[in-house]
């Protein structure tokens, strides 16, 4: 799902969300994915009988880590990089094309870089959108998780300082710059910011846990903009959920 980049980059989410889906943050999303469905037809739309037996031996005997692949197709270490320094067509042939070419669902967020990467490298997969598997519960995991869930191509052609301000139960400032395709978390108001955010904290997570409407947030001022508002919707691409 293009986790590693060819630069070096590192796309957490990306991993986590399709490697360890069967952990408890995929497994939450699974309980609601069934709980919204109209019927038990509906449901079978949603989730495989081979997805449910996944996700009930993982339960019952321990994750499966999909990052297997990961492991399989690495030549890196003394005891498997002789094959591969030998004759790398045969080993790119034997090892690296079925795992390619194998017909199986990926799980990616809907919008992100993941899903644009399976899109374009691996024809015969199928796209499963499932929800990110971070939800944060205080605006100190907010802050603390955005790096890891940052999608830095969604992120292409941004260039915006972002200030913070939360207030109420947990009371923080903070300064979140895009540019260049890199994410900056500073605390504190630093620099000149193009959008400041002013918020109530336990509105702001609620929103981001989908238990709280941000329209409703604008009307009763729990949530207060200031500069261009159209900044935070390219904020949201950045992490898409």
């Amino acid at each position: 799902m293009g986790a590693i980049g060819a630069e070096g980059s590192f796309d957490f989410g990306a991993c986590m969300n399709h490697n360890y889906k069967e952990f408890m943050g995929g497994f939450q999303s699974y309980v609601e994915t069934i709980a919204d469905a109209n019927n038990g037809m509906a449901s079978r739309k949603e989730v495989a009988d081979s997805e449910h037996g996944s996700w009930w031996q993982s339960l019952s005997f321990g994750a499966n880590y999909k990052a297997a692949y990961c492991l399989a197709v690495c030549p890196a270490g003394e005891d498997v990089i002789g094959p591969y320094l030998k004759d790398k067509g045969a080993f790119k042939h034997t090892t690296l094309k079925p795992l390619t070419d194998k017909v199986e669902n990926i799980y990616v967020v809907k919008n992100s870089d993941a899903e644009d990467h399976v899109i374009n490298r691996f024809p015969n997969k199928s796209i499963r959108h499932v929800a990110i598997a971070i939800r944060p519960s205080s605006v100190e995991k907010f802050l603390m998780g955005l790096p890891f869930v940052f999608n830095r191509h969604q992120a292409d052609g941004i260039d915006a300082v972002y200030h913070f301000r939360f207030s109420g139960a947990e009371e923080r400032v903070a300064t979140i710059t895009i540019r260049g395709k890199t994410l900056k978390v500073e605390d504190g108001l630093v620099g000149k910011a193009d959008l400041t955010v002013n918020a109530d904290a336990r509105t702001w997570i609620g929103f981001l846990r989908k238990e709280r409407n941000m329209v409703w947030a604008l009307l009763t001022r729990k949530l207060r903009l200031k500069d261009d508002p159209r900044l935070l919707v390219k904020f949201g691409k950045c992490f898409p959920a």
